[in-house]
């Protein structure tokens, strides 16, 4: 079965939930037969308040395949698993934990977006960003009973440099999933090599809190600027700016510019926030209630002496 399984089209069951594991679905559906997806169901969201499909839901319905919304492995759920017959199940961001009657169904393994042992958990990326990681990547592991865990059978990196968390997901998603289609057959095969995780090395990367991004003038620049790396749309980089607050969507430490920790400086369209060692300069804000902008066009109302700003 080995052998044969090595250049066969493999029956899969994919499991996944958000951006990050779309490409790695349309991958093996180009590549394998994906007979059944599992994904997070329907959840509420936008002003609006309307259900909105996760993307995984989406694209698999676009592409034709069966698709299962839960939470959680029922016995139901389980009957359908058996009933699809998968050669290898492959999860990408599932949110749910797998039983041991999934486990040993077929073999399983994820795409996890890190550089295992560092960053096991929920949110590797910003985690990364965050340290001030020069280099991230993804591991393509076993699913066992820990979280993340397993051991890997492959690895891809990349250098973060000035990505934000919306680039490097985006770019770490498309590695992932040619990583995992480049190693299916020999994990299908049994002749893969698995690397046990050095517990020496491991570090956890705990769920962001919106907390941890708010920008605060008592932390130096380049801690800021990282904030503002790592944020998003549920937990974004803020602060208060001449009494008003804003999201900060992009930004960069000041280099050379000498602004007093706490105060504004503006000029000619630009504006620098004074940190403990130095000054951020903001590149792209939100101000509460209007659209995202270009820095140059908000500086133009920020007028007056002595401007402040603080910790939102």
């Amino acid at each position: 079965m080995a052998d044969q399984r090595q250049g066969a089209r493999l029956r899969v069951v994919f499991m996944g939930t958000p951006d990050f594991a779309v490409p790695s679905l349309e991958l093996l559906a180009e590549r394998h037969d994906v007979s059944l997806v599992l994904t997070r169901p329907d959840a509420v969201r936008g002003r609006g308040r309307a259900l909105v499909p996760s993307p995984v839901k989406a694209r698999a319905l676009e592409l034709g395949i069966a698709v299962v919304e839960t939470s959680r492995i029922t016995p139901e759920v389980m009957d359908r698993l058996r009933d699809a017959s998968p050669d290898v199940v492959c999860v990408a961001a599932f949110g749910c934990i797998l039983p041991d009657e999934v486990l040993e169904l077929a073999p399983c393994v994820n795409v996890h977006a890190s550089l295992l042992p560092r960053w096991r958990g929920a949110a590797p990326i910003q985690r990364s960003i965050l340290a001030g990681d020069e280099r991230t990547g993804v591991s393509i592991m076993q699913i066992g009973h820990g979280v993340d865990t397993g051991a890997y059978c492959a690895q891809a990196s990349t250098e973060i440099g000035e990505k934000d968390t919306a680039e490097l997901t985006a770019e770490l998603a498309r590695m992932g999933a040619e990583l995992l289609v480049e190693t299916l057959p020999a994990v299908a095969g049994g002749t893969v090599e698995w690397v046990e995780q050095d517990e020496a090395l491991v570090t956890h990367a705990a769920k962001i809190e919106k907390a941890e991004l708010m920008l605060d003038p008592a932390d130096g620049a380049r801690v800021n600027a990282l904030r503002v790396q790592a944020s998003g749309d549920t937990a974004p980089a803020r602060c208060v700016v001449a009494g008003r607050g804003v999201r900060v969507c992009a930004a960069r430490v000041g280099a050379g510019r000498d602004v007093a920790p706490g105060a504004v400086a503006v000029g000619r369209g630009r504006v620098w926030l004074g940190c403990a060692d130095g000054a951020l300069e903001l590149v792209r804000v939100k101000p509460d209630g209007k659209r995202e902008m270009e820095v140059a066009a908000w500086a133009a109302g920020l007028r007056g002496d002595g401007l402040a700003w603080e910790r939102a």
